[in-house]
């Protein structure tokens, strides 16, 4: 019964907490990398390295018992494991226990010489390394859309902005670059921080793998199982040193990339609302798609403002591992648990959520060339002041009389846009001086945009083939595997 006194079925799947990074952000592919079926799974074969390493060392393991483990990896029950939690209060030991009731051959030797992080660790790394390896491509994914998008629009004028305050012209493909190189430092980031993984291994209680040298008397063959054990799960290298667990400094690594790559999807999605508020360009939008329930006419940014939200989520996430790696007393303590599976989970799931709808909006940006020449033909007339002092003193005229000149008449156009919210007539006002008469015939080349765009279309290219193009070649082939991302929500 609710504290109102209503009944309440608290048996409905919708009658408890369902987080909305697996309701409706998050891939299904994520989503399995945090479930309880990989995780315990992953216990599971990583008792089943354990046993395969002591067995090649000289334990006396069959290969019967192993063959018993490998049939039951994901045979699962998970029902009973959470009795056997409600007793044993303990997760590591209730799994061992359900595990060895399905392997009564290989139950003597299960989890042998380990301790609980032994698997949870582990597994952590490993479901770590699996995450990286899924957000990588993404990343690369919206590398390359953006990658179309400046080279088709390198050399489009448009309005720069300083202080967000007119500024001198760039290009849209240049202004998309900026974007670009930020999630260029992104891939970089996530790569070092996936090449940088090492497993725990096998290092015992607290890291001095003391009980391992009960087992073997050997510490040579200590060593080479902590080395054999993380070759048959995926990795290369051991932490030399740990205490009960891996430094958690390793999660503030692998944490602090994803927050980075939540501060560059966010500042693109910002300034793309910026620029849909100025019609210049927008986000993908469906013809059945409804901006807003009380104004048919409005097309809303709802897919950068989404990206906005879990970036923002994203990069406060950060605090959280910094701060549960500062207070790791000693060889450890278990403040970090409870944390670490909210922190470590949502990080992940929130990256693969915002970089979804990136793809998708990168996909399919649209761009209005019309309004965008049209705010460059309300702000260029007062920039092209110095090109039309240069025209005069060429053809005669005093610097500082045409300076004077130019000044009243901007001044007066400038009344004209804030005062009365007039067009700018200033170029009208200098065809009507008779002073000018000398540059009339230049004064439309004088004001060509694409001349007050500097090396804009050529950097965009420098940029692409130098830098991007080397970087897609990581991923060419599972780019070429990727389809249409499309959001169902």
């Amino acid at each position: 019964m609710g504290s109102n006194g209503e009944d309440i079925d608290y048996s409905s799947p919708y009658a408890n907490y369902r987080s909305p990074l697996s309701t409706r952000y998050a891939s299904k592919e994520m989503q399995y990398n945090f479930s309880d079926q990989k995780k315990f799974s992953t216990w599971r074969k990583l008792w089943i390295n354990l046993a395969k390493a002591e067995k090649e060392l000289g334990l006396d393991i069959t290969d019967a018992q192993i063959k018993e483990m490998e049939a039951n990896v994901h045979n699962i029950n998970f029902d009973e494991a959470a009795a056997e939690e409600r007793l044993t209060r303990h997760d590591v030991m209730a799994h061992v226990h359900v595990f060895a009731k399905q392997c009564p051959t290989a139950a003597p030797i299960i989890h042998l010489g380990a301790t609980s992080c032994f698997v949870g660790d582990n597994t952590d790394l490993i479901v770590l390394k699996d995450g990286l390896d899924l957000l990588l491509p993404r990343v690369a994914a919206v590398i390359r859309n953006m990658t179309h998008f400046s080279e088709q629009y390198k050399s489009l004028p448009t309005l720069g902005f300083t202080h967000l305050q007119p500024a001198q012209l760039t290009t849209v493909g240049k202004r998309a670059t900026l974007w670009l190189y930020d999630f260029l430092m992104d891939e970089r980031a996530l790569r070092r921080a996936r090449e940088d993984l090492r497993f725990r291994g096998a290092k015992g209680t607290t890291g001095t793998q003391a009980s391992f040298m009960q087992l073997f008397e050997d510490g040579a063959k200590v060593r080479a199982l902590d080395q054999l054990v993380a070759k048959l799960s995926g990795f290369q290298k051991t932490y030399p040193v740990t205490g009960q667990t891996y430094t958690r400094k390793v999660d503030v690594e692998v944490v602090s990339s994803l927050s980075s790559l939540g501060s560059s999807i966010h500042k693109m999605c910002s300034d793309l609302r910026l620029l849909a508020n100025m019609k210049e360009i927008e986000e993908p939008f469906e013809k059945s798609q409804i901006g807003s329930s009380a104004m048919p006419y409005k097309r809303n940014p709802m897919r950068s403002e989404r990206c906005c939200a879990l970036a923002r989520h994203l990069m406060a996430l950060f605090s959280n591992a910094v701060n549960t790696h500062s207070v790791q007393w000693l060889e450890r303590t278990l403040d970090d648990s409870a944390n670490k599976r909210l922190t470590l989970s949502e990080a992940f799931l929130s990256a693969d959520a915002a970089l979804l709808v990136l793809e998708n909006i990168t996909q399919g940006l649209v761009v209005y060339p019309k309004v965008i020449e049209r705010r460059i033909n309300q702000e260029l007339p007062f920039m092209s002041a110095e090109n039309l002092i240069m025209a005069m003193v060429k053809k005669g005229g005093d610097r500082q009389v045409c300076h004077e000149k130019i000044r009243v008449l901007s001044q007066e156009a400038g009344a004209q846009v804030k005062q009365f919210g007039k067009d700018n007539d200033f170029l009208d006002r200098v065809r009507g001086d008779s002073y000018f008469s000398p540059i009339l015939s230049e004064i439309d080349s004088l004001l060509d945009p694409s001349t007050y765009t500097g090396r804009a279309a050529d950097q965009v290219t420098e940029f692409l083939e130098e830098e991007v193009f080397p970087l897609l070649e990581r991923y060419q082939d599972v780019l070429k595997q990727e389809n249409p991302v499309t959001l169902n929500i």
